[in-house]
């Protein structure tokens, strides 16, 4: 498997466990210290605190949300052989038009892949622009 489709896996595994409400599958593809910063701008620091974060989310305001692609492949660059830059598209869960952008890094240790970061940031005009 090239390290590209192993990024790409890791990926799908994201979206698959958010889409059955998984938390403790979603926080295991993060390593033990990783840090996940929501759109809001919280830092949930750990895979402990992704884990209760999501659980939380998928039992409450985001019980039953589905994410998907959004249409445009993520872009993954490697900084390294065994560290990736991902770039890819968000959007609101549920439905709403908010959309964001995503930054991961992904980390091969052992040979397992997982992120060491999320950031989720929406997207939108400063104030003033044009």
């Amino acid at each position: 498997m090239t390290q590209a489709s192993s990024v790409d896996e890791l990926l799908g595994a994201l979206t698959t466990a958010w889409n059955a409400g998984d938390a403790t599958a979603y926080a295991e593809l993060f390593v033990e210290d990783a840090d996940y910063i929501t759109w809001f701008g919280q830092n949930m620091a750990g895979r402990p605190a992704i884990e209760a974060g999501h659980r939380a989310l998928f039992e409450g305001p985001l019980k039953g949300s589905r994410l998907t692609s959004g249409g445009t492949p993520p872009r993954i660059r490697f900084l390294r052989p065994d560290v990736a830059v991902i770039v890819t598209a968000g959007g609101a869960p549920g439905g709403t038009a908010e959309r964001s952008v995503i930054t991961l890094t992904a980390v091969c240790d052992e040979g397992r892949w997982r992120f060491a970061s999320f950031q989720n940031t929406r997207v939108g005009r400063p104030r003033g622009a044009p």
